[in-house]
């Protein structure tokens, strides 16, 4: 786990960093860290105790938790996200989903990482969520058998949480004992992945909900692209993408509103702004370069709304 609370005399304090899935507009999640990053001086790593993704948000997750700096994982999201967003078809897409996770995570495992760590996917087949953790100590029961993200590849796990069906192709992973499991975008069980990393700070890990600190970063909220001539000729897959992006828009929504039911006293800086404006319209198969890069700029000025309570928090 992360050293990042022996600092200050807060060794008391969890500090936990969420990320929302969205595909391509994880640009403006990073545009947020790379101005929370410059703020703490530090990786992000050291600053957080644990952090969890989903999807998109599982790709910086785990980079974030294998020591990578924002800007590196930015040099990453603008050579990989247009080539893998832009393919017509879900087998391709995939395909350059694989070939993506395999040059940037190659043979990592849940083992290397240096903070806790939650990738968020759900199982096909039973329909329950299925989250790869670093650490035993995370762990809700079946301790003796704990192996870190039950002994899957982090490049799989990370593949498995990005496989938004049915514009990706499922993914079957191969666990420790043999098992071949077949799973789908963490974003159709908890898009917003915070409740679950509550779940452990409180459950697992035994902590106060007073001493626990929460940073959870959505994607920003946009309005719809209006369709091309070509769009309009393929509605059933206009409706597709639509549904696919209101479903998650509503399961994050839900998942935030739960959070702040049940755990209000948990100290949460929520960062997810609203766009009304039709040049911000995007969703989450954009793979305009110039479109991607406004949304990092959107992500570092919302930021600029909260330093003051992240200086609080995080300093």
């Amino acid at each position: 786990m992360s050293n990042a609370t022996q600092d200050d005399g807060a060794s008391d304090v969890l500090r936990i960093l969420t990320l929302d899935g969205g595909g391509a507009k994880g640009f403006y999640t990073l545009g947020v860290l790379k101005e929370i990053e410059a703020m703490i001086q530090c990786p992000l790593h050291q600053k957080f105790d644990l952090v969890f993704g989903t999807s998109t948000g599982a790709i910086i997750a785990s980079l974030i938790a294998l020591g990578n700096s924002v800007d590196s994982i930015l040099d990453l999201y603008r050579k990989h996200v247009p080539n893998v967003m832009s393919r017509k078809s879900a087998p391709a897409r995939s395909a350059a989903l694989k070939s993506l996770a395999s040059e940037v995570f190659g043979d990592a495992k849940f083992s290397e990482v240096k903070t806790g760590i939650g990738v968020v996917t759900a199982r096909w087949l039973t329909e329950r969520p299925m989250i790869f953790k670093g650490s035993v100590s995370q762990a809700h029961g079946r301790v003796g058998t704990f192996v870190p993200g039950f002994g899957v590849s982090i490049a799989d796990a990370v593949k498995a949480s990005c496989s938004a069906y049915p514009f990706f192709e499922r993914t079957i992973v191969r666990t420790s004992t043999g098992e071949n499991i077949e799973l789908i975008d963490g974003g159709y069980c908890a898009n917003n992945p915070t409740l679950y990393a509550i779940a452990d700070a409180v459950q697992a890990l035994k902590r106060e909900r007073k001493d626990i600190r929460i940073v959870s970063l959505g994607v920003g909220i946009y309005p719809e692209p209006k369709p091309g001539l070509l769009m309009w000729l393929a509605k059933k897959y206009l409706v597709s993408v639509q549904l696919l992006q209101k479903t998650l828009e509503i399961n994050t929504q839900s998942m935030d509103q739960l959070r702040q039911i049940l755990f209000h006293d948990v100290p949460t800086i929520r960062i997810s702004d609203a766009y009304v404006t039709p040049e911000m319209a995007t969703d989450l198969l954009e793979h305009d370069l110039k479109k991607l890069d406004i949304l990092f700029q959107r992500g570092r000025e919302s930021f600029a709304s909260r330093e003051k309570q992240l200086r609080e928090y995080l300093i």
